[in-house]
């Protein structure tokens, strides 16, 4: 990965967004000239992932652009908690689509800007992953056949969180939703469901694809200016975890996104062309048991007894996610 980070190593500071150092090396969120794309006064939850992670995308967007950038949002939670009519949060010019086109809103955008000869306009879709690896897969995939000029970012909390928490393709498994009950002799979502959307976009040959955490600001803000300076079809999938689908304490958010990367069970890395170019190492895995436990939807695997089967099998999803992408740090 050409991406290296800036190491801190200061602890007890009032310090905030890296300010003390040179212009050049602060993120976007330290920048005083950044855009607040998702400005203050929207309606998210407390915690809540998809609302830090949509502001560090389209900020960073933005900057790499030059703030000349259209956004299409999908319906879902972003749009609901960001545009209560009349209101909105956003500073940016910003589309609303239905559930499942934001892909062919974001094409037909990108279509008009080159007609009328404004290449220097560049267009992003988002939305979450009910309209992105459901509702929306179809608009997507055609979207990436193409090729066209759109970044399409996925803000991935995974369920349907806006309409009650309801199983998604990228819900894990063994997750506890409103229609994966925790019941029966397989309690919660089951195995060898759901679509590994970022692996999905790589077998389209796409110029970009990404994975990111809001754990990890740099990497993302990174990972963001990089898509963007590519033209083509380019796919950033976000993990952004939800304190009230996922049962955590609204102030875990940073450190459950950190433990998904940390056991394997999110890989981080990027592809250029359906080839993996770079991988966010892992130093030393942790057990898949220290990501479940802080979440509710996982509580029914540490009932009496235990289920020692389900949580072994999600422990061999991330070691296999760690093989595949090679993410063990063997400089230790």
């Amino acid at each position: 990965m050409a991406f290296q980070p800036v190491k801190f190593y200061q602890t007890g500071t009032f310090t905030v967004g890296n300010r003390l150092l040179a212009p050049e090396e602060r993120s976007v969120q330290a920048d005083m000239a950044r855009i607040n794309s998702l400005n203050s006064g929207h309606r998210a939850c407390q915690g809540c992932g998809e609302a830090l992670g949509a502001r560090y995308a389209i900020d960073a967007a933005m900057r790499s652009t030059g703030n000349r950038l259209i956004a299409a949002n999908a319906t879902g939670c972003l749009e609901v908690f960001s545009t209560p009519y009349p209101e909105t949060s956003w500073q940016i010019p910003w589309i609303h689509s239905v559930f499942g086109n934001a892909a062919a809103v974001a094409t037909g955008i990108a279509a008009a800007l080159k007609v009328k000869g404004h290449a220097e306009v560049r267009v992003v879709a988002q939305g979450g992953d009910g309209g992105t690896t459901d509702i929306g897969f179809g608009c997507l995939s055609g979207m990436f056949e193409r090729n066209d000029d759109v970044l399409y970012i996925c803000y991935d909390n995974e369920a349907y969180m806006n309409t009650g928490v309801q199983r998604s393709s990228a819900t894990p498994p063994g997750a506890r939703t409103a229609t994966t009950m925790a019941v029966g002799p397989q309690p919660g979502n089951c195995f060898g469901q759901g679509k590994d959307l970022p692996r999905i976009a790589m077998a389209h040959g796409i110029p970009y694809v990404a994975t990111a955490t809001v754990a990890d600001l740099r990497d993302l803000e990174y990972k963001v200016a990089r898509a963007m300076s590519f033209h083509g079809a380019r796919y950033l999938h976000i993990l952004v975890p939800c304190p009230v689908g996922w049962g955590h304490g609204s102030h875990e958010t940073i450190r459950i996104a950190r433990l998904a990367r940390e056991t394997g069970l999110f890989p981080v890395f990027e592809a250029e062309d359906g080839e993996v170019t770079g991988v966010s190492k892992i130093r030393k895995p942790v057990p898949v048991e220290e990501y479940l436990r802080p979440q509710k939807r996982f509580a029914h695997l540490f009932g009496r007894p235990p289920r020692i089967d389900i949580i072994a099998g999600l422990q061999e999803i991330a070691d296999r996610n760690i093989r595949r992408y090679g993410l063990l740090d063997s400089t230790d």
